[in-house]
């Protein structure tokens, strides 16, 4: 199995979403900084591209395969892009996260419930708003959402005749 430029992008992608929800939950137990609303559905996104990254990423099937799951990764990453604007210009300046978006899906998924200590929701909006190295926490899931468009593009556009690397 020879894996392509295509492939190592979205396991990057992967691993990057995968890094992030194990410096949240970091966050959340080690520094005491309780996630809102926005925050754990900001998680489950990253979950779910770090799914379809490394799916997608394995290497086996048809370039077909690759391409589907870098559309759908970047699809989620515009979701988080939006969840994290949102979280950074409109909720954040609420007193409480209770009844958006958010809240009535993490809260009907049943997730909340279901696995507490990745996607229970313990703040408001207002008291999740904390700063990391002078940047606000839902700039950073903002930059990194970004990150992960761009570099499931990039798998996407990659010409699949291209696609082999030198030393393959």
């Amino acid at each position: 199995m020879t894996l392509t430029r295509s492939d190592r992008l979205l396991r990057l992608v992967g691993l990057l979403c995968l890094a992030a929800v194990g410096f949240a939950l970091i966050s959340q137990y080690a520094f005491d900084m309780r996630p809102c609303a926005w925050c754990v559905l900001q998680r489950l996104i990253l979950l779910a591209i770090a799914a379809v990254c490394g799916l997608a990423g394995m290497g086996w099937g048809p370039a077909i395969v690759r391409r589907a799951g870098a559309v759908a990764a970047a699809a989620l990453a515009a979701c988080g892009i939006a969840a994290a604007w949102y979280q950074h210009s409109v909720a954040s300046q609420m007193l409480s996260c209770a009844q958006t978006f958010a809240d009535r899906f993490i809260s009907a998924s049943g997730l909340d419930a279901a696995l507490p200590w990745l996607f229970g929701i313990y703040a408001s909006c207002m008291d999740a708003r904390v700063d990391l190295l002078g940047v606000e926490y839902a700039l950073w899931g903002l930059m990194l959402f970004i990150v992960c468009a761009a570099l499931t593009l990039a798998a996407l556009w990659i010409r699949p005749d291209a696609d082999q690397s030198p030393a393959d």
